[in-house]
């Protein structure tokens, strides 16, 4: 059959080809034999596609109109409106929608629906409103969309959707105030072509994080109620069409960030863009972050919306020169982002007028000089963050008068000068790598008690980490590597339930690590390498059921390490530059379990040696008559030393500090409850020890070495320690004795471990300790003690006998030492007890000392005091 068409008859016929196509879209009858039935079955149908809050549907007790989201119109009883927002919604939009032929509304956002845009929507010559935002759909969007000329409000954002935006959606729908497609794949241009009719009524487009390219269409400059226009995050270019934001006075919010924008003249001009904005007097955001443009911030830009304008985003372009102080001008401004770009120069204290400004955001430039000293007049600051300038100077005091910062980021800087203590930061405190010197504030771990990230690194930092660190319950990540922090850990780290990481590395942290670090029910991360930290691993640590990664390397920690729990995962790289750690983690020095054996069996003999000598020691007393020797030449009576006595004139402490190359730690040999042991050089060669006294004025320490000067300069005995010269001032004591080579019996008995493969040996290797040896120790002690007892000018009972103060000289010859908690044994006719102890050390020159009270301390290490001397009222030499 033949259609005849002639141009008298086209219009009849396109209107019949119009009917035909939208009764093929909706597969249903036309609009006009809809009715309220129609609707019904069309909303079954729709809730059969789908599951979730319709359990009132269909329901046969409850009218259609009033089912959950339904809205009717009261005269016909036919749907118009649809509203299901947020109705925990999941399946897929059934074509069978597109019958609800009075549809006005139709808002399906916030759920979980899947599949496409049904085309069929495009039928639905009545919807105003469609909304389909934040759901799981996929696929294009339809061109049907584009027949909606009666629509006003679109929004598909939050979807998956890709390919192009339909150019009928653009062209057709006139009417539309609101798009919204961002969030998804689209890609292609924006079709806004000057062919079209336009949106001259368009108030907000939205179309950020797609893929979409091309240049901003100058049709959109007919836009001219446009208020939002949020474009960043696509793959747009070409340059800043000045000429179209000066036609859109009623912009309010401009995001053009993450693109590929250039400004005029080669990417150097801003004026023409800046100077465009100056007509949108109402605008209060704008955002050219990351997009790409060059040149200098004009002054100008003062005069946008200055009355208005209250975030300003240029972070992460080309933009070169100054800061402008006109931007002081934006007395509104909240926001100032000028992050990631080439910026010089100070930073203009006129930028911190504006009275309601809270973050500043200026890193990543290459800004020079000082803070201003007025940012603590900027009272309502949050966040200030100029880390990776080149900023010099002190911290300004006026920071304290911030009472609402919560972010404060200076890092990578060149900022010199204490911590203020009254700086008050509550969530972030990042002053890493800069200059800083002094100690710690403890109110910064006190004020606000809700650092969530502390870090100071690398800086010249130094005294304690502060005990009050424990009240920081709040803190996540704290850093304090790389300073010269000293000291021991606080164990009221504990305190720090909320802690994942913590770094201590680089720095000079002594003592053991506290137990109750292992504690902290949090901790991924845990770093104090690099320190001077002695004694075991914490079991606690290992037990920890959230540690990731530890690193102990090159402290001084000691004992047996076990490859399981928390240090499963760990490499011997964590453990490295410890000599006395050993274990069964792969790349780990073994331990040696028959030389721990054999140092039980040595202890044993030592101290089965250690009773036959103090018994023969006893023996001798009643085979030797009492007698007296000479005082030594290098002590007199008449003072801690006697220069013109000695072989050695008083030496001073300058030439200690010469001899022991400044008491390094390469020289340290040993360490006792009152000071330290050096090994020194004199001028003239001579090897010596230098026994230097803890540092202060601390009474127990000066007694101590009156006491120990005393009795070295009255007596001498070959077995005994003799001393070569001393330094004493109220501030530093130091007692110079022979070097002894061998070292300490306390050495024999407990030889160092041997050096793993390929490390360096020991500087000397000890004999052999055999029973030979042990007798010859034994004997030499022996006659050491029976001497002090009954042959010196006066009785003295050593109170501290034990290995480590045995030494050992060329010849192993067992000498004495350590007469620092020594007491003289009262000499008196009517003494109650000649062999008791005399504690009077107040009087340092006469002889015999009188007994002026009866001591009631015990003296001593712990493990090797006479059993006796704890039921005893007073010492004795038995």
């Amino acid at each position: 059959m033949h259609i005849l068409v002639t141009p008298l008859t086209m219009p009849r016929f396109l209107a019949i080809l119009s009917a035909i196509a939208v009764v093929a879209i909706s597969g249903h009858a036309p609009p006009a034999a809809s009715t309220a039935a129609t609707d019904r079955a069309a909303l079954l149908s729709f809730s059969s596609g789908v599951h979730g809050n319709l359990s009132d549907w269909g329901s046969p007790a409850a009218a259609m109109c009033n089912w959950t989201g339904v809205r009717c119109d009261n005269r016909s009883g036919r749907v118009t409106g649809l509203l299901l927002s947020n109705s925990n919604l999941a399946g897929v939009i059934s074509p069978a929608i597109a019958n609800l032929s009075m549809l006005e509304r139709l808002y399906l956002d916030g759920n979980h629906l899947a599949g496409g845009v049904p085309p069929e929507l495009g039928a639905l010559p009545r919807l105003r409103e469609l909304s389909l935002h934040y759901n799981l759909l996929g696929g294009q969007i339809p061109e049907a969309l584009g027949r909606l000329t009666s629509v006003t409000y679109l929004t598909l954002d939050g979807n998956g959707l890709a390919g192009g935006i339909p150019e009928a959606v653009f062209c057709n729908c006139s009417g539309l105030t609101f798009i919204g497609m961002s969030g998804n794949s689209l890609t292609g241009d924006i079709p806004l072509r000057p062919r079209c009719r336009g949106l001259p009524a368009l108030r907000q487009l939205s179309l950020f994080g797609n893929a979409l390219s091309g240049v901003i269409p100058p049709a959109l400059s007919n836009c001219t109620d446009l208020r939002w226009l949020l474009l960043q995050d696509n793959s747009l270019s070409g340059e800043l069409p000045p000429e179209m934001f000066g036609s859109m006075p009623s912009l309010v919010f401009l995001y053009l960030s993450h693109n590929h924008f250039s400004s005029s003249d080669g990417n150097t001009n801003l004026v023409p863009f800046f100077s465009s904005l100056v007509n949108c007097t109402g605008l209060l955001e704008l955002g050219v972050a990351s997009a790409g443009v060059g040149g200098e911030i004009p002054a100008i830009i003062g005069n946008v919306s200055s009355a208005n304008l209250s975030s300003l985003f240029l972070s992460g372009n080309e933009f070169v020169g100054k800061i402008p102080p006109a931007i002081g001008n934006l007395v509104n401004l909240t926001e100032l982002c000028l992050f990631g770009n080439m910026l010089e120069g100070p930073i203009p204290p006129e930028i911190l007028r504006p009275p309601r400004l809270a973050l500043l955001d200026l890193s990543n430039n290459q800004i020079v000089g000082e803070i201003p000293r007025s940012v603590g007049e900027s009272q309502r600051l949050e966040t200030i963050n100029l880390s990776q300038n080149k900023l010099q100077g002190t911290l300004p005091e006026s920071l304290s008068n911030l009472t609402q910062l919560d972010h404060l980021v200076l890092h990578h800087n060149m900022l010199s000068g204490t911590i203020p203590p009254g700086l008050n930061c509550s969530l972030i405190l990042d002053l890493s790598y800069n200059k800083l010197t002094g100690q710690i504030p403890s109110e910064i771990t006190v004020l606000g008690n809700f650092h969530v990230y502390l870090n100071l690194s690398n800086n010249l930092l130094d005294g304690h980490v502060p005990l009050q660190i424990g009240n920081m319950e709040m803190t996540e990540a704290l850093d304090l590597s790389m300073n010269n922090l000293s000291g021991a850990i606080p164990a009221t780290i504990a305190g720090c339930v909320a802690l994942e990481y913590i770094n201590l590395s680089g720095n000079s942290l002594q003592g053991s690590l506290p137990t109750s670090i292992g504690k902290l029910p949090n901790l991924h991360v845990l770093d104090v390498s690099s320190n001077g930290l002695t004694g075991v691993l914490p079991p606690s640590l290992q037990a920890s059921p959230a540690l990731r990664y530890a690193n102990f390397s090159y402290n001084k920690f000691s004992g047996e390490v076990s490859g399981e729990g928390a240090f499963a995962n760990l490499t011997d790289d964590s453990f490295v530059g410890n000599p006395g750690l050993c274990g069964s983690i792969a790349g780990m020095a073994r331990c040696d379990r028959r030389r721990h054996v054999h140092r039980r069996l040595l202890c044993i003999v030592a101290v089965a040696v250690a009773v036959v000598a103090g018994v023969s020691a006893m023996a001798l007393t009643w085979l030797k008559k009492l007698t007296t020797t000479s005082v030594s030449p290098h002590l007199s009576s008449g003072g801690v030393m006697d220069e013109r006595n000695s072989e050695h004139p008083r030496i001073s402490h300058r030439e200690l500090v010469d001899a022991t190359g400044g008491f390094s730690e390469a020289n340290l040999i040993g360490k006792g409850g009152y000071g330290h042991v050096y090994r020194g050089v004199l001028h003239g060669g001579t090897v010596v020890a230098v026994k230097v006294l803890r540092a202060g004025d601390d009474v127990v320490v000066a007694g101590s070495f009156e006491r120990e000067c005393r009795v070295l300069r009255s007596i001498r005995h070959r077995n005994l320690i003799r001393v070569i010269t001393a330094c004493s001032s109220p501030e530093f004591k130091a007692v110079v004795l022979p070097f002894m080579a061998n070292g300490s019996l306390d050495g024999l008995i407990h030889p160092p471990p041997p050096p793993p493969p390929g490390g360096k040996p020991a500087a000397k290797a000890h004999r052999r300790l055999d029973l030979e040896l042990l007798l010859s120790i034994a004997g030499n002690v022996a006659d050491g003690m029976a001497y002090l007892h009954h042959h010196a000018p006066f009785g003295v009972v050593h109170c501290d006998l034990k290995p480590s103060n045995v030494l050992l000289d060329d010849d192993m010859t067992a000498i004495v030492s350590d007469f620092g908690v020594s007491k003289l044994v009262a000499q008196q006719e009517d003494a109650k007890d000649p062999d008791a102890i005399d504690d009077d050390d107040d009087d340092a020159s006469s002889t015999p000392y009188p007994r002026s009270s009866i001591t009631r301390l015990l003296q001593g290490s712990v493990g090797y005091i006479a059993p006796g001397n704890r039921s005893i009222p007073y010492l004795h030499k038995k």
